[in-house]
């Protein structure tokens, strides 16, 4: 085993690894983000992925006495003494839907530029097969002047973080694990099962590896796509698709899929990766673009039937105030990657209405600085459970002055985008005028006046 790994990102799927790690080995976590570095450093993670308590026990100043710990870092020359490299860095898409591998570039010439002869570098950023081994290892070569499965070797093995749970933690789910010859294969497989609880599943090539991980979100997005558009053919039906999914959902072999936007780092981006690599080697997915297409048409949806529920209660839709509750990509979690949202608030902007964003879980500053809005993370009267904001954060005070005012703004119509446990047995109504709507997204909440 290791005396040495280095993890390269720490964001929502490096962290938790790397403290994991940190319980057994010397473990280098590396970040670019001198930020994130101090946050974590004082022992905080605003992502609220690994608690303190958890991260504070593994954080070391170095490992002069230590064997085993996490030190934290942006500085490269820490990790040129590693072993082993695990790369987590993420794998978003551009504003055309096409895969965008500057993160995966960058991270790989940071660790060519410190490779040595015998080391092991790891991915685990979700890719199209092939990415690893045709994108990562040149430039690997390229920066380390060093020949690849003779000079050093890689692995695959995809992340399979649950951003949110606090039941399926890093070491309860299976991971699949590879490497680029059979020797490296068992040494990547046995380092992961030395801290995976429940095992790990050895993948016959790094390729497999990388198919495995991007199907297991092109599947749950082609099966949201199928209860997407039952929800718009039941609802020009006037029928509660709800009310069909709980009927159907007697038989044992029914798929409990839900309506309901779909963001986030995976479900909404890794599809594309797939389809792109398809259509490389001559091959138009349609299946997964058309399912791709429906559910990134749900933010319209919404939004448009928000719209027609105001207008059966008499409500005048320009100038509509709206209070729009949630705008994480996923209940009880902090992660603002690529949620839809925003798309909805766009959506609602353009009939002309003026959208109120409450979250107490986003960081206020990250998504003015990602999507350009602000938001509440408090409300008067909001008193259903305290809030995840972190002590002493401008996402607090803001909602502390807001509490403190006491004054109960009245909304034309609310909207449920975000199923976070503090909302739902929040007094809604008291925030809203009399004939006011209720939208529910998520089909949770009991008084709702129209559900997708």
């Amino acid at each position: 085993m290791p005396k040495k790994i280095a993890v390269i990102g720490l964001g929502y799927v490096g962290l938790p690894l790397a403290r994991l790690f940190a319980t057994q080995y010397q473990v280098v976590g590396f970040d670019i983000s001198q930020s994130r570095i101090q946050e974590l450093n004082s022992g905080t993670d605003k992502t609220l992925e690994v608690s303190d308590d958890l991260l504070q026990a593994v954080l070391v100043p170095d490992f002069h006495d230590a064997e085993k710990g996490l030190l934290c870092t942006a500085d490269v020359r820490d990790i040129q003494d590693a072993a082993v490299y695990i790369v987590t860095v993420p794998t978003p898409v551009d504003k055309n839907n096409r895969p965008d591998l500057r993160p995966l570039h960058s991270a790989s010439e940071t660790v060519g530029r410190v490779l040595k002869k015998g080391d092991i570098v790891i991915y685990e950023s979700t890719v199209y097969p092939g990415v690893t081994e045709e994108e990562c290892v040149p430039v690997l070569e390229k920066y380390s002047g060093l020949k690849f499965n003779v000079d050093f070797f890689c692995g695959y093995s995809p992340e399979r973080i649950n951003p949110g749970d606090r039941e399926k933690t890093v070491e309860k789910i299976m991971k699949v694990t590879s490497g680029s010859t059979p020797e490296t294969a068992q040494e990547v497989d046995a380092l992961y099962r030395s801290v995976i609880t429940v095992g790990t599943h050895l993948a016959p090539s790094i390729k497999v590896a990388e198919a495995s991980k991007v199907i297991e979100n092109a599947q749950r997005d082609l099966n949201i796509a199928f209860v997407n558009e039952l929800a718009k053919i039941f609802n020009l039906m006037d029928i509660s698709t709800q009310d069909v999914l709980d009927a159907a959902g007697t038989k044992w072999n029914f798929l409990p899929f839900k309506p309901g936007l779909v963001g986030g780092h995976c479900i909404g981006v890794d599809p594309f990766y797939l389809a792109q690599k398809a259509q490389e080697i001559g091959y138009y997915s349609e299946l997964i673009l058309t399912a791709r297409r429906v559910n990134d048409s749900m933010a319209g949806f919404v939004a448009s039937q928000t719209v027609k529920a105001m207008i059966k209660r008499n409500i005048q839709i320009n100038g509509a105030e709206v209070l729009m509750l949630g705008i994480t990509f996923k209940e009880n979690c902090g992660d603002v990657r690529n949620t839809k949202i925003v798309e909805v608030v766009a959506a609602l902007e353009d009939y002309g209405m003026k959208v109120t964003v409450f979250d107490p879980w986003a960081d206020p500053v990250e998504v003015e600085h990602e999507y350009g809005l602000k938001i509440l993370t408090g409300l008067p009267g909001f008193t259903a459970g305290a809030s995840p904001v972190l002590p002493g954060s401008a996402g607090q005070a803001s909602a502390e002055g807001q509490l403190q005012e006491g004054i109960i703004r009245k909304y034309d119509a609310a909207v449920l985008g975000v199923a976070h446990r503090e909302f739902l047995h929040y007094d809604l109504r008291s925030h809203l005028k009399d004939r006011a709507v209720i939208y529910d997204v998520k089909g949770v909440l009991h008084d709702a006046d129209a559900r997708l």
